[in-house]
């Protein structure tokens, strides 16, 4: 009996078994009997010397047994996990989830979100704990009925307090005792743009009644006439309001005082102010010794330069002019991208001016941001500067223009459109 496959014959097998092949033909497929994977079966059944009983050949290929039989190597199930799975699909474990990037996004956004509010809200309470409200403006008696919009009283005072020996020589201030108004402006704010008015330190004013800020008595007025910083230098910032209210008949809402430290340190704080210097500009007093053209002024520079009075023409209205072009390129830089979202220079800025500013008792930092901004505006050409409408002078001192001053405040208090020009 021929056991071999078809077209096979004993001949083949004596001279193909175990050695290539001659013929141009190839060799049929030999067939090997498969082997069932299972537990053994037990002693005495099947097979022999308790080697399990081999399946059923059926069709060649190890399929379609009656016991439904699978040789298992077309699906992974011999040598990797059932269907083939594993990270990624490479049969070697458990398949790996895809990432869930909604999820990823949102909880990053949250997080985010909640980080930004705690340190909003924590800047806002340290910021708020720094502001010195030592002015009462409830101190202030007679009061002109308050207007439309905002009116902001920024003073600029010689004080040389926290100042050492040094700073005072380096900043050529002198060692004066007390402190005086080197510079006063009234900044209102309202729907129609900001105004910024310079009120030379020179102007001849009235002293009217008012209540000591310390003794609390009532001192009635006597028509004395008096230089403007005289009244700060009297009795400090509630006489000096109580003054500016009565000789103008406009309602001041806040007190904004900085001294020279404060000054310097602000802008030495923001990295510098750039200015265009409009003359060369050299005064012994003020220590300053600048060129014409544009330059970056440090805090000691800025100083001198809204201190010089005596190597200007028009000597304390030029001033004046020069303190308002400072102030509004500082609260302009300031306000800037690159100092706001900066926290290594927002921080020493905004600790070196509220260290330094002196406010009344209801000011608040959106007050405060108010102003700033406002003065930003006017640099940027979205509202006005101006000095106080002059009329002449008498003894040294700079008298107003009493008929313009009255349309100025009633176009302040009405917030309208201001139309009228100072000096």
């Amino acid at each position: 009996m021929n056991d071999w496959p078809e077209a096979w014959s004993d001949e083949n097998r004596g001279s193909r078994y175990g050695r290539g092949s001659a013929s141009a033909q190839p060799e049929s497929a030999r067939v090997m009997r498969q082997v069932r994977r299972g537990p053994a079966a037990p002693a005495g059944q099947g097979g022999y010397g308790g080697v399990p009983q081999q399946p059923a050949y059926v069709d060649g290929r190890g399929h379609g047994g009656a016991d439904g039989y699978d040789s298992g190597y077309n699906t992974g199930q011999v040598y990797g996990t059932p269907g083939g799975g594993g990270p990624g699909g490479d049969g070697y474990g458990p398949q790996r989830p895809a990432p869930d990037w909604r999820r990823r996004i949102k909880v990053t956004a949250i997080t985010v979100a909640a980080v930004l509010v705690v340190t909003t809200v924590g800047t806002y309470f340290w910021a708020d704990s720094k502001l010195n409200r030592e002015v009462d403006l409830s101190k202030v008696i007679e009061r002109p009925e308050k207007g439309e919009g905002t009116n902001y009283l920024i003073v600029g005072s010689d004080s040389r307090a926290g100042m050492s020996a040094e700073d005072k020589k380096r900043l050529r201030t002198g060692s004066a005792e007390g402190k005086r108004t080197d510079s006063v402006m009234i900044l209102h704010t309202g729907d129609n743009g900001p105004t910024l008015i310079s009120l030379p330190r020179d102007s001849n004013v009235e002293i009217p009644s008012f209540k000591g800020s310390e003794s609390g008595k009532t001192y009635p007025g006597t028509g004395r006439q008096v230089k403007l910083n005289a009244a700060y230098a009297e009795d400090g910032p509630e006489l000096l309001v109580r003054t500016v209210e009565f000789n103008t008949g406009l309602h001041i809402d806040h007190y904004v005082e900085i001294g020279f430290a404060g000054f310097a340190s602000i802008v030495d704080a923001v990295g510098g102010v750039e200015m265009d210097i409009p003359q060369d500009i050299k005064d012994t007093k003020s220590g300053a010794d600048l060129k014409k053209g544009k330059q970056t002024l440090n805090g000691e520079e800025a100083l001198a330069f809204v201190r010089t009075r005596y190597a200007l023409a028009g000597s304390d209205l030029d001033r004046t002019k020069n303190q308002q072009k400072f102030l509004s390129a500082l609260a302009n830089q300031v306000a800037t991208p690159g100092t706001v979202l900066n926290p290594f220079k927002l921080y020493p800025t905004m600790g070196a001016g509220l260290d330094s500013l002196i406010v009344d008792k209801e000011m608040g930092l959106f007050d405060l941001a108010d102003m700033f901004w406002s003065m930003k505006g006017v640099s940027g050409g979205e509202g006005t500067s101006m000095n106080m409408p002059i009329a002449g002078s008498s003894g040294g001192n700079l008298l107003w223009d009493k008929a313009k001053v009255k349309q100025l405040v009633n176009q302040l208090n009405n917030d309208e459109k201001v139309t009228v020009k100072g000096d």
